[in-house]
This record gives structure tokens, sequence and C-alpha cells, in this order.
């Protein structure tokens, strides 16, 4: 039912067509090719952090050319629909940050040598970016045909935003524990050591899987973790697929760069996930807000004679609340660290 729910969705679009859509892939194809080709040759290069951080402004200067695309030549309501891309992407932006602390902490767990760990993001971010779009696909078709369902979402980005200030990156289980790494080594044994960059080997005539296939398959299951909360949180500003998708796919195209930007600095931001709490918890009340109908419903039939009025917040409005949130806690992350450093 939800694959012909995400197939009537695609193919019944009225403001983007089919080869709108297929040319979209091509070009994110073609942007990951020219990624991998520019961090050097596969296993041989370590990516210095000024590669990395050219390479993340690289990023950030396509994501916003495509935005000022949207703005030119959308089909409809233009204007919003730029902000509506500004503001998912600074969203899932945002919140991948954290992904990427968990991702410092994996190839540090599975003794991933720095000039490895850019062939797993490269597999890591291919995969996310299939995952995603079967996601946003899917949530995109099950919200226009049960739109209560936003109230749901609402709920329990307030419940992960809230989580987010016990929660602790250090305090991480066992990754090899993982349901997924054991269901890997059911199917290959895995070597202690790694093999160069090569994800499988064979050894006495028996297929082998190194750590970096081990590390890589627990990465793809904390980016589907992670796409339980940040997915959700980009239909508070949009509910059209496409705006919802490309802000998505872009805000992930340039986590790679983003991970060794960050890598070097990663002590300066461990106060950040505050912030993106915050975020979190704002964009679940927006969505709660906008759910008045229904809650207004619920409360008649308990009995409760209350009437929730409704209210909108501004693409604008969130826009500023996210951006600023985000460079706040950002900042006062650095001092924090700063000033403990120095006692």
């Amino acid at each position: 039912m939800i694959t012909q729910l995400i197939i009537t969705s695609v193919l019944h679009t009225e403001i983007i067509p089919l080869w709108g859509w297929i040319s979209f892939y091509i070009l994110v194809i073609l942007m990951l090719i020219a990624d991998l080709k520019m961090f050097g040759k596969k296993g041989q290069h370590e990516v210095s952090i000024k590669e990395a951080l050219v390479m993340t402004g690289v990023w950030i200067a396509l994501s916003l050319i495509f935005c000022l695309g949207i703005y030119l030549f959308y089909p409809i309501n233009s204007h919003d629909k730029a902000m509506e891309f500004l503001s998912g992407y600074l969203i899932e932006k945002s919140l991948s940050m954290d992904n990427l602390f968990v991702f410092l902490m994996l190839f540090s767990f599975f003794s991933i040598e720095r000039k490895y760990q850019h062939e797993v993001l490269f597999w890591g971010i291919f995969g996310a970016l299939v995952l995603r779009s079967f996601f946003i696909f899917a949530g995109v078709a099950i919200v226009e045909r049960f739109e209560w369902v936003l109230g749901l979402f609402g709920l329990f980005l307030l419940y992960t935003g809230a989580k987010m200030f016990g929660h602790d990156n250090e305090e991480m289980a066992d990754p090899s524990q993982n349901i997924v790494v054991k269901g890997l080594k059911r199917i290959f044994p895995v070597t202690t050591e790694l093999h160069g960059d090569h994800f499988l080997i064979r050894e006495k005539g028996r297929l082998m899987a190194t750590p970096l296939l081990v590390t890589l398959v627990v990465i793809e299951a904390s980016d589907v973790a992670f796409a339980v909360d940040s997915i959700p949180a980009v239909f508070s500003v949009s509910r059209d697929p496409f705006i919802i998708l490309t802000s998505n796919i872009f805000a992930i195209l340039g986590l790679r760069a983003l991970y060794f930007a960050l890598a070097a600095i990663a002590k300066y931001f461990k106060y950040l996930k505050y912030g993106l709490g915050i975020i979190l918890i704002f964009v679940g009340i927006k969505m709660l807000l906008a759910m008045d109908e229904y809650i207004n419903d619920i409360l008649s039939w308990v009995g409760i004679p209350l009437s929730m009025p409704h209210i909108k917040v501004s693409t604008v409005v969130s826009l500023c609340v996210i951006f600023g949130t985000l460079l706040l806690s950002m900042l006062l992350s650095v001092a924090l660290t700063r000033r403990n450093n120095n006692t």
C-alpha cells in the first residue's frame, strides 16, 4: 500500500513533472562523482581541514544557487517556495551536526584511519540519499492521505527535542552489538584488521567483511535513526515533496566535507545539542499549532470545553528562529568550552 501511495504521489504531482525529478537525481549523481574526484584518490588521500572548508563552502554555495533557481523559475509561489527550501535546508543541516559527532565516535571505536574515512562517508551518504528519498516520498504520501499524522510528528519532535537535553554523545552503546552489525556478521565473517580501502576481501577462499564495511553499516543504521527526527521536522515548513526532498538532499550532500571541517574542532561544539533540542521543540510546537482543528475535535470528544486558536508561524519567522538558535548555540558552545579550558 505504501509503495502504491508513493508512486501515485510522484507521478501525479502537478508542480514538478517526472522529467524534473529525473533531472534532479541526475544532477545529484554528477555532484557526487565530482565530490569523490575532488577529494583525491581512493584510500590514498587524507582530507585536510583546508580542503574540507573549501568543499563545505562549495556545497553551501551550490545549495544557495539552487535556492535562487527555485526563486526565479519555480512554477508557483516561487518566493515562498525558496524560503521553504532555505528553511528545510537549514533544519536538516543543523540536525545533521549531531549525526557528525556520532560519525566521529564510530570512526574512533572501529579505529578507521582518517585517510579511509572519506570513502566510508561517500558510500554512507549515497545510501542515505536512497533511503531518505524513500522515507520522504512515503511521508508525503501518508500525510496527503492522513493529515492528522502531522500531529504525531509534532509530538514526536517535542519528545526528541526534550530528550536532547539529557542526551550525552559520549554515552553510546557498543556499536559492534548493533542488531544490523550482528546480521552482517551472520552473512560474512569479519576481519580484525583493516585491509586498505576494501570493504570485502577474500581470505582462505572465504569472502570476509572488513571493519570498514562494519563501520559503513553502522553509519547507515544511525542515519536511518536520525532521519526519523529530521524528515518530520521539514514537514513543519513545507508540504511540497520537491521542496522537502531537494532541501534534505542538498543538506546531506555536503555532510562529508562538513565532517572533516568539524572533526578538528568538534570539542568546541559539545553544547550544540541544546540548540538542536530547542530547534526540534520549536518545529514540534509549530506543527501542533497548525493542527488546531484536530486538537479541538479531540478536546470536544473528551469533554474539555477549550478551543485552540489557529496560529500560523510564517516561514520567515521559522527561518529566523532556527538560524538564530543555531548560531547562538554555536557561539555559546565555543565561549563556554574556552572558559572551561582556561579554568
